[in-house]
């Protein structure tokens, strides 16, 4: 009986010495807190050395549970004959998300247009046309200056994906050295 006894008390002693070690992070010793990096965005997150998921855009999670995505810079447009000096799209811009329909707005000098109009197309990531429509002028066109254009193209409602936008200039001579344009990728999701 009183070996059972001291048996108890020894096991005891041995629980509650190895709750103590683990409470003490498994060192013999306590040690003060150790200081948590500070982090606001995906690059403190992964130079912090937390674990990055290898998704597109890349995302860092902290042990508190935040996650950080990887900011990744926006397309630039391609111009083809073409510059920022003849059109502007402010919207959508480069590599957004958008919906359907298309909205598109900005200002073209007057030479992009021809009767107050000019052709727009959206092609899927094979090239394929999926969607075309016209920008019209929202003011006098028959002018050198910037002149504002809105357009409204519709895609297909099956349509989800990537896409090239393209704005061309209205080119009625059909001469391939007068042609001009502006592309650049979106992605309709809605």
């Amino acid at each position: 009986m009183k070996a059972n006894f001291i048996v108890l008390i020894v096991l005891v002693l041995a629980i509650v010495a190895a709750a103590l070690w683990f409470m003490m992070g498994g060192k013999g010793t306590p040690t003060p807190q150790e200081e948590q990096p500070v982090v606001l965005s995906f690059a403190d997150c992964a130079a912090a050395g937390y674990p990055v998921m290898e998704s597109y855009p890349r995302q860092c999670r902290t042990p508190d549970g935040r996650t950080y995505a990887e900011e990744l810079p926006a397309p630039e447009p391609t111009y083809v004959n073409a510059s920022a000096d003849l059109i502007r799209v402010s919207t959508p811009t480069p590599g957004s998300v958008t919906g359907k329909p298309v909205i598109i707005r900005g200002e073209a000098r007057g030479s992009w247009y021809f009767e107050a109009s000019f052709p727009i197309e959206i092609r899927n990531a094979s090239g394929s046309i999926i969607a075309t429509g016209h920008a019209d002028a929202q003011g006098d066109w028959m002018t050198s200056e910037f002149v504002p254009y809105v357009a409204t193209v519709t895609v297909p409602e099956s349509f989800i994906g990537e896409a090239v936008l393209t704005l061309m200039n209205d080119n009625p001579s059909g001469l391939a050295e007068n042609a001009r344009s502006i592309s650049f990728p979106i992605t309709i999701e809605y």
